[in-house]
């Protein structure tokens, strides 16, 4: 097979297993996509949030070949997925917002006829399908219909089902929508096995706590353009806003502490808040600078600090300050709106 080389790098700079630049794509006057750029580290999670209509759903389509873009070019895993469609099928897997699975045939037919459509022979099929079925613990249910395995069972099989070719790049759109804290957490520690293993992971949720728990980087996406990018904690230190916790050693220097703050007027009057369940003083710091001048004006009114910790915005804050919107509930999609979903 002939490969693209867009994707290969040299020296010691990591290699992109997704390279994407200028995707756009029409859905009638509607602009899902609008000239979107994106790489994605070879055995890294890149965590792609933004709210409904951003885009996300659109991006992962194009990637996996189901949709065709208007313009621009990606390449995946060396293959470039409008000229190269099957290369490209064969090296993703994917797993959309529902469980995609055949809920006529047991979870075992259903793996192995993947496995066969693959083009793996009847040995290598039957032996995948019982290794995915073990690594998600379903081989007690096995034998069982899909119809009858219960939401979370569901989803963990469309996850095995979609590792069946060993993929070198994964695809999760919004892969634990509506399942419970449990089972999130199963498939958040798959996800993260799969990674250790050297898979590479693009990942869609609304799920700020998944995003913190899986991702190395984050692309924030809105109406169809990447708006922000980069490691979570770059993104936190780009919107800024850093509070400063301050415990003093005595309780009852709380209010005093607070009292000093305000005096000096280095944060802003009546900036300083009081946590009175954690005995704490909240204020808020927008340099380093600022933040060595608060301690030294607590410190002048002999005020003993038993703790002193900054904390950056949460990743909701963050979403909200880039985009201007609150993280929606994820819903689950029907199949219908999933064909046309931007």
């Amino acid at each position: 097979m002939e490969r693209n080389d867009t994707a290969s790098s040299s020296g010691a700079a990591p290699r992109a297993a997704v390279t994407v630049r200028g995707l756009v794509k029409h859905y009638g006057e509607t602009k899902a996509l609008d000239g979107v750029d994106l790489d994605v580290r070879e055995g890294t999670v890149l965590g792609v949030l933004g709210p409904n209509g951003a885009g996300k759903t659109t991006l992962v389509r194009c990637l996996s070949t189901l949709v065709v873009p208007d313009a621009g070019q990606a390449v995946v895993a060396g293959y470039d997925v409008v000229r190269q469609p099957r290369q490209t099928r064969r090296v993703i897997g994917l797993t959309g917002q529902y469980a995609s699975v055949d809920e006529k045939l047991p979870g075992f037919e259903n793996l192995y006829m993947i496995g066969r459509l693959l083009d793996l022979s009847r040995k290598e099929s039957r032996a995948r399908a019982d290794e995915l079925l073990e690594r998600f613990s379903l081989t007690d249910a096995a034998k069982r219909p899909a119809a009858t395995y219960s939401g979370g069972m569901r989803r963990r099989l469309d996850l095995a089902a979609s590792l069946i070719g060993r993929p070198a790049v994964l695809y999760l759109d919004e892969p634990t929508t509506g399942l419970d804290p449990r089972t999130r957490n199963e498939v958040w520690h798959e996800v993260k096995r799969l990674v250790a293993e050297g898979a590479t992971v693009l990942l869609t949720t609304q799920y700020m706590e998944e995003a913190e728990q899986l991702a190395n980087e984050l692309t924030v996406m809105d109406h169809g353009r990447i708006i922000a990018g980069g490691r979570i904690d770059e993104l936190k230190a780009r919107v800024g806003g850093r509070t400063l916790r301050i415990r003093p050693a005595d309780p009852l220097e709380l209010r005093p502490t607070a009292a000093a703050l305000d005096e000096f007027g280095l944060t802003g009057p009546g900036s300083a808040v009081l946590d009175i369940e954690s005995g704490s003083v909240l204020v808020p710091v927008l340099s380093d600078e600022q933040l060595t001048a608060v301690v030294a004006a607590v410190a002048a009114r002999g005020i003993t600090i038993a703790a002193i910790t900054t904390e950056l915005p949460s990743l909701d804050e963050v979403f909200l300050s880039l985009t201007g919107h609150k993280a929606s509930a994820p819903q689950d999609p029907s199949p219908a709106r999933e064909e046309v979903a931007v």
